[in-house]
Parts: structure tokens; sequence; C-alpha cells
């Protein structure tokens, strides 16, 4: 009997436990890489359950390590689990699994921040983008090193709809340290409110589902960690470029506690710089003594469809990085020669 009461189509036969498996293999959680077993099955299908109906599913799995939430995917009835791991040592126990769901269990033995999702698994399970999202999942209890560079990538996938994105909207049930959990879903106003939880909420829904105390790894982090769940939206809130998105958000936060106008001055030529931020300001009607916090999405999307405008009309903005036109300064005055700046036309008037 599966949990939850209901019948499902496959169950593990017995396997030794977790804990067992990883003193069968002598394994040991590096340090170095940010790792920590979950060992209670309890917590490992409850992280599946968010993920929603499993049955006949396809899943991706990243960094299973020794294999417990793997387990928890396959009793919730997963039919083609694809499992992507870089650390070599658990391999053998992945196999271990593997052999006990025959057919069930492919094992890419990579990394997942270079392995290509969109030729993971079969063009037949895409879904249209405005359609509901294919039967396609990717979990993953992920190591801290990973967890932010790799949801950033996705979301760049997201918006472009490349690599998991490919086949739809496909859903996401990950962990995250408990701090970078509460930026991904903070609201407008909070004091965790930040450049991810802009870029992620702009792009999908994003759930917060539970938190799991630090004390349930092996070994035991620093910190809890919360397990999110997001959803890509049919119609992203912000229909600009991901790039473009990502630079009007990073320079607003640049000065979290200051005045938005701070960061956005920053967009801009130190020539042209207060002029221009002004116009930016204007056109998109956005209070400049807002602090970045106090910005919602709608406001964000002005600020990036104006920003956009504007580079139109002067194609070596988008490029322009105000930390490249200082070191260029700083260059200047130890060598004594010119600098060469580049110039921004004055906006036309539109």
């Amino acid at each position: 009997m599966a949990a939850s009461g209901k019948l499902a189509n496959f169950r593990l036969p017995p396997l030794p436990t977790i804990g067992e498996v990883i003193k069968l293999y002598n394994l040991r959680a590096e340090k170095q890489l940010s790792q920590n077993f979950l060992l209670d099955m309890r917590l490992t299908d409850k992280i599946v359950r968010q993920a929603g109906n499993l049955r006949d599913a396809n899943v991706c799995e990243v960094g299973p390590g020794p294999g417990g939430l793997t387990r928890s995917i396959l009793n919730a009835g997963a039919s083609d689990l694809l499992v992507v791991e870089k650390d070599t040592r658990f391999i053998p126990g992945l196999q271990l699994l593997s052999e006990a769901a025959p057919g069930k269990v492919r094992i890419v033995h990579g990394d997942i921040l270079s392995y290509r999702l969109d030729r993971g698994f079969s063009s037949n399970i895409a879904k249209p983008w405005d359609a509901d999202p294919p039967n396609l999942h990717i979990i993953g209890n992920l190591p801290f090193s990973v967890s932010t560079p790799l949801i950033i990538k996705w979301l760049e996938n997201m918006a472009d709809r490349t690599g998991p994105f490919t086949y739809g909207r496909t859903r996401l049930t990950l962990t995250f340290q408990k701090e970078v959990a509460e930026r991904l879903t903070a609201s407008t106003g909070s004091r965790q409110r930040s450049r991810l939880s802009i870029m992620a909420q702009y792009l999908s829904t994003v759930r917060s589902c539970f938190t799991i105390p630090g004390r349930a790894f092996v070994p035991k982090p620093k910190v809890d960690v919360g397990v999110v769940h997001f959803t890509p939206l049919a119609h992203p809130q912000i229909q600009q470029p991901f790039k473009l998105v990502e630079k009007v958000v990073r320079n607003v936060f640049q000065f979290r506690r200051k005045y938005c106008r701070k960061g956005i001055e920053l967009l801009f030529p130190e020539a042209r710089r207060l002029e221009l931020a002004e116009v930016m300001m204007r056109k998109a009607d956005v209070d400049p003594t807002l602090r970045p916090t106090e910005l919602t999405i709608p406001q964000f999307r002005a600020l990036a469809d104006v920003y956009a405008h504007l580079c139109t009309q002067e194609p070596g903005l988008l490029a322009y990085e105000f930390r490249e036109e200082l070191r260029l300064k700083h260059l200047t005055r130890q060598t004594g020669a010119p600098m060469c700046t580049s110039t921004v036309a004055p906006p036309r008037s539109s």
C-alpha cells in the first residue's frame, strides 16, 4: 500500500536502508561540495509530494547522492527517472536502485550545470507553452554551493524556453538554504526581497512548501533548508530579454537600502547619468524615492520597458557597465593616458 492510502503502480522491493547504503559503500558527505544527506524517508516522501502527481511521470532528479529522494520518486510512480550525479562515489548505490526498478532509472554521471537536459527526454512529451505543463518534473535536494547558480541558469532557460523548458512549462521542486528560499518567495516590501525574488517571480509562480530543520540532515548544516516549487508562467510578467531584465534588476538592488534612483543611475555613463536616469524614472512613472524592496514587478516591468526603448536609441547602452567605466577611470589616473568612454545620444522624443 502506497503513502496516503493510494495504490501505486510500482513499489521498490526490500532494499538496504540509506544508512546501510552509506556504510556499504563507505560514503561520506564532502564538506567542500556542500553535501548533506537526508536519511528520513518521511521527509523525502514529503518533498516528492510537493511536485504533485508523479504517476507515470518523467522525472529528472538532480544530485541524487545515496538515493533517498530517488526511492521516494520511484515509489510515487514515476515511469522514467533520469538521475544526474556528479560524484562518482554514488554511482554504485544508484545502480543498485536501477536494478531494483528495471527500465525505470537512467543514470548520468555528469554535472547538471553543463548537462543538456533538452536531450534527456523524448520530444514526444513536449507540450505547447500555452498549454498545461508537460508530464515532466525536476526534483532535487541541491547542495548549497550549486543551488543559486543552477536556479539562475534555469530561470534564463525558462525565459528563453531552452534546456528543460524545451518540453514546455516544466515544473521544479528544489531545496535551498532557507535564506535563499525566503528570497525566492519574498513579497514586495519584505526584508528578504531581492534580485532573486524579482527574477524568479516575473517568470514563474513560486511557492514555499515547507522548511526542513538542519538536524534532519547528515552531517547537520548550520542552517535550515527550504523546499520551493516553481511553475513557469504561460505569459511572463516582463516581456523583455532575460539579460536586459537581469541588468535592470541587478542595478536597482546595488543599493538596497537607498532610493531606487541610486541604482538606476548606474545603468548610464557618468556624463549623462543623472539626465537619463530622470528620463527613465519619469517615463516608467516610478517614484525615485522608493527603496528597491518596495518596487512591484509591474514597476520593474515599466523600468525594463523604458530601458529597452533607450537601448534601441543607443545600442551601446545595453553593453555599458558602470564598473568597467570605473576601472578605466582608475587606470587612466595611474597611467595618465586619456580615457575613451562610450557616448550615449540624447533620447529622441517619443
